[in-house]
Formats: structure tokens, C-alpha cells, sequence
């Protein structure tokens, strides 16, 4: 055998192998999870039982970076914009990855081609509450009630914008009402003036407001998702209250910078899927109603996909635009 005929060889066979020594070194240092939110907040939480859970089957630490601002711009526009390596990844919501792309005019990433989807993480269903002292027990007396006195009534969100504001609004479409949204600067301000009475109800993801229903202090309606929910079996959902096909959830999942290699891709996915499998995730984060969702690399593109549709059409109809 020729020297020049060896040397082509140990080539080719290199290049032969060069995937499955990717996949047996990465990782080979810690990976930072960039969570677009301040630290104590539901995204946040998630991210810290997720990281916990991911570091012990990849061996290697999977730490939280909280950069949050500017609505989940900043955190998002940070990771679209990083080194495709598989050691910067994105906390992405609904809002990050599916509403913003129809929310903001002049968005710094996009949403699709900036991002490699790796896992949906885990959902949660927007609840319609109502604060006590309102006359209604379901949702029909509800919409009776906003039909009979037009306009007078208001719900209050997190933000204009947010799945729960949004939600609102296809809901009115749904029903054919005249409510008025009352936006605040987080869901906590929003809960406690609902609660003092300044608003009649709210539309919110579930784990905002469950800890309040529990105590009697509002009064859970109806819940968005397709199926109730196991955290609140007893709250019918919206499409069972008359409204078929009426679906909505808040949801986070993990993305990465576009170009990520295909075997890093598919081994975070994995990763993702086993540790929101976990019983850790699902003890600390089953009674607020957030629920384990994992999909693989295929099937979380196109639901990236239906979600970013459905939910333009909301931004669309509620005619809320940010520059």
C-alpha cells in the first residue's frame, strides 16, 4: 500500500467517523440555558427543574442565565445570534417563539429561521377566573351577563399581547361579547386587582392564578386546553362550555441558534423529552397545572408552525401591534 494510497484512506475513514466522535464528545463542558425572564417566575422555575434534571444524564452542568427584557426579546435575540454549538440554548414560551413573530414589527430575530427547535418542554391552559362577588358560576352566565350589560364588564392580563390577553380576545370573537381589556405589567398586578375588585375577571395561565382558586379567593370558569386539567379536574374546559374547538395553552420549550448539527440536535431532544419525563419535574410543577409535553425535533418544528398561525390571527383581530 502507497503512502499517498494510506493517507486518502485514514481520510476517508475520519470522515466516516466524524459524526459519532461529535456525538461521544459533546458535551465536553457546561451548558448554559438562557431563560428571557427574571429569576422566581413560572419560566423561570421550569428552567431551573429542567436544568437539574438534563445535567445528570448529559454529565455535564446545565446552568440557568436569567436575561430577561424588552418582553423576552433580549434573552431570545441573545441565543439566535450565538455560536450554533449546542452550549447556548433558549427557554423559549409562546410568547418568544409563536406570538412575537405577529406581535413586534421590527423584531430583532425570526422566530423560525434564527432557532433550532428541540423539544416542546411542557403546557398549561389559560384560565378564565372571575373574582367571587360576580353573579356567574359558568361560563354561559358569563356571557350571558356580558351581553346583557355590553361593554361594562372588563378583563384584566398580564400584558397586551400575552397568551391570556390574547386568549380573551379570540374568546370574545368566540362568543360574540363586548368586554374591554384592562392590560398590566405582569400577571401579579393584574391578580391583585382582580381580587380587590377593580376588574370582574381575568384570563391568565393556570399557574398564576390556581393558588387563589384553591383558596376560595376566585372562581375558576373554564380552562382553554383541549382536555381539563389534571390540577383542576373540576373546571370545565371552553370548548366543553359550549365553544367546540376552542383550544389554547402557555407553553415553553427548548430551542437552540440555526445550524445546530443534526446529532447534537437529536441528543438534546432526548435529553429534554427523559428530563420532563422526570418525577421531580412533575411533582414540583403538576399542581400549579403545568403539564410534561415533549415532542420530537419534527413534531415541535410544526407545532412551532400551527402555533405561530393561530396565534397571528389573534395579534391580527385584536389589532395590537408593537414597534
Amino acid at each position: 500500500m502507497s503512502v499517498g494510497f494510506a493517507r486518502a484512506a485514514a481520510l476517508a475513514a475520519c470522515l466516516l467517523f466524524a459524526p459519532v466522535a461529535l456525538a461521544q464528545t459533546y458535551p465536553s463542558h457546561q451548558i448554559r440555558l438562557v431563560v428571557p425572564f427574571a429569576a422566581g417566575g413560572p419560566a423561570d422555575l421550569l428552567a431551573r427543574v429542567l436544568a437539574e434534571e438534563m445535567s445528570k444524564d448529559l454529565g455535564q452542568q446545565v446552568f440557568v442565565d436569567n436575561r430577561p427584557g424588552a418582553n423576552t426579546i433580549i434573552g431570545a435575540e441573545l441565543v439566535a445570534k450565538a455560536d450554533p454549538d449546542g452550549y447556548t440554548l433558549l427557554m423559549a414560551t409562546v410568547g418568544t417563539n409563536a406570538i412575537n413573530a405577529s406581535l413586534y414589527k421590527n423584531l430583532p430575530y425570526d422566530a423560525v429561521k434564527d432557532f433550532t427547535p428541540i423539544s416542546l418542554v411542557a403546557s398549561a391552559p389559560v384560565a378564565v377566573v372571575v373574582n367571587p362577588t360576580l353573579p356567574v358560576k359558568c361560563l354561559a352566565e358569563l356571557v350571558a351577563l356580558a351581553k346583557k350589560e355590553p361593554g361594562k364588564l372588563n378583563y384584566g392580563s398580564a400584558g397586551n399581547g400575552t397568551p391570556g390577553h390574547l386568549t380573551g380576545e379570540m374568546f370574545k370573537v368566540a362568543a360574540g361579547i363586548d368586554v374591554r381589556h384592562v392590560p398590566y405589567k405582569g400577571s401579579a398586578p393584574a391578580v391583585i386587582d382582580l381580587l380587590a375588585g377593580q376588574t370582574q375577571m381575568m384570563f391568565d395561565p393556570l399557574q398564576s392564578v390556581i393558588a387563589h382558586v384553591r383558596a376560595g379567593k376566585l372562581r375558576a370558569l373554564a380552562v382553554s386546553s383541549a382536555a381539563r386539567s389534571p390540577a383542576a379536574p373540576d373546571v370545565p374546559t371552553i370548548a366543553e362550555s359550549g365553544y367546540a374547538g376552542f383550544e389554547t395553552t402557555a407553553w415553553w420549550g427548548v430551542f437552540a441558534p440555526a445550524k445546530l448539527p443534526w446529532e447534537e440536535a437529536k441528543l438534546l431532544a432526548e435529553n429534554v423529552a427523559k428530563a420532563a419525563r422526570s418525577a421531580k419535574f412533575h411533582d414540583i410543577l403538576a399542581p400549579l397545572g403545568v403539564v410534561p409535553t415533549p415532542l420530537t425535533l419534527a413534531a415541535f418544528a410544526e407545532f412551532q408552525s400551527r402555533e405561530i398561525a393561530k396565534w397571528g390571527k389573534a395579534v391580527r383581530d385584536s389589532g395590537v401591534t408593537i414597534q
